[in-house]
C-alpha cells in the first residue's frame, strides 16, 4: 500500500494563488463547471463499477445519447449524479449542511433506479462489499444521522476545512444510512465541505480506488483516521494542481 504525506499545508498555498487569479470571468466560470460535471460523475460513478468512460459520461450527459452495449442503470448513474451535482453547486451557498441536503442529493441520484428508496433511510441490513467493517442497525440510522448533522459545525470548528472534509466523509460512509449510492453522496458531501471552504472540486481517480477503500477500511476498522485524512489532502493538492493549470491557461 502507498503511504500518502499530508498534503494540507501544499494546499493552502496552491488556494492562495488560485485566489491571485479571482474573479474567474463567467464564460471561464461555466466551462470549469461543466468540466467538473464530467470528472466527478465519470470518477465517481467508476469508483464504484460504473462501466461508461469518461467520454462516454460526456456524450450521455451533454448529448443525451445512450451507449450501445453499456447497461441503463449506467445512464440512470450518469444523470442521475449530474443533478445531484448541480443542487450541489446550489446548496454550497447556505454555507451549511442540512440533513434535508443530504436527503435531496441521494434522491437526484438515485430516483431513476429506485424510486421507493430514493432519498430514504435504509430500512434494512446492509453490507460493504470487501469490508469486514458492519455498518449500525437500520433502526439505528436516523438517530445516528440527525447526531452526525448535529456535529458538523463542531467537527468545522475543531479541524482545518480538509481534514473536516474527510471525516465527514468517512462518518457519513461509517453510517451507510441509505440502501445504496453511499459513496457517491459522501464524495459529494466531502465537496460540499471543502467548496463551501472555498477550495476546487476533489476529485479521486479510478486508479486509486485500492487506496481510496483500504483507508476507510483502516478507519473504520482500527478506527486510525490519520491515513485517510492524507490521502484526502493528496487528492485536494492535486485537484487544486488541476485547477491552477485551467485557469491559467
Amino acid at each position: 500500500m502507498i503511504i500518502y504525506e499530508n498534503k494540507i499545508k501544499e494546499a493552502e498555498k496552491l488556494k492562495e494563488e488560485i485566489e491571485r487569479y479571482r474573479p474567474i470571468s463567467s464564460n471561464l466560470l461555466k466551462q470549469l463547471r461543466e468540466y467538473y460535471r464530467i470528472g466527478l460523475t465519470y470518477s465517481s460513478n467508476a469508483i464504484e463499477g460504473n462501466s461508461l468512460t469518461e467520454t462516454e459520461t460526456k456524450v450521455v450527459l451533454e448529448d443525451g445519447i445512450t451507449i450501445g452495449g453499456k447497461p441503463l442503470i449506467d445512464h440512470y448513474e450518469a444523470t442521475g449524479h449530474s443533478e445531484a451535482y448541480n443542487l450541489l453547486l446550489e446548496i454550497v451557498k447556505d454555507r451549511e449542511i442540512k440533513e434535508k441536503d443530504i436527503l435531496d442529493l441521494h434522491y437526484l441520484f438515485y430516483y431513476r433506479i429506485d424510486k421507493e428508496n430514493a432519498g430514504r433511510y435504509r430500512k434494512e441490513k446492509v453490507i460493504i462489499t470487501g469490508s469486514s467493517y458492519l455498518p449500525p442497525l437500520p433502526n439505528k440510522v436516523s438517530a445516528l444521522m440527525k447526531r452526525f448533522i448535529e456535529e458538523i459545525p463542531i467537527m468545522k470548528e475543531g479541524h482545518h476545512p480538509i481534514e473536516c472534509a474527510a471525516l465527514l466523509h468517512k462518518e457519513f460512509v461509517a453510517i451507510h444510512p441509505f440502501v445504496d449510492g453511499n459513496g457517491r453522496v459522501a464524495r459529494l458531501l466531502m465537496n460540499l465541505a471543502l467548496l463551501q471552504e472555498e477550495y476546487t472540486i476533489t476529485i479521486i481517480p479510478p486508479v486509486k480506488r485500492v487506496d481510496y477503500i483500504n483507508f476507510l477500511e483502516i478507519a473504520h476498522t482500527k478506527k486510525d483516521t490519520r491515513p485517510f485524512i492524507n490521502f484526502i489532502s493528496c487528492m485536494v493538492y492535486e485537484s487544486l494542481k488541476e485547477y491552477l493549470i485551467i485557469i491559467r491557461g
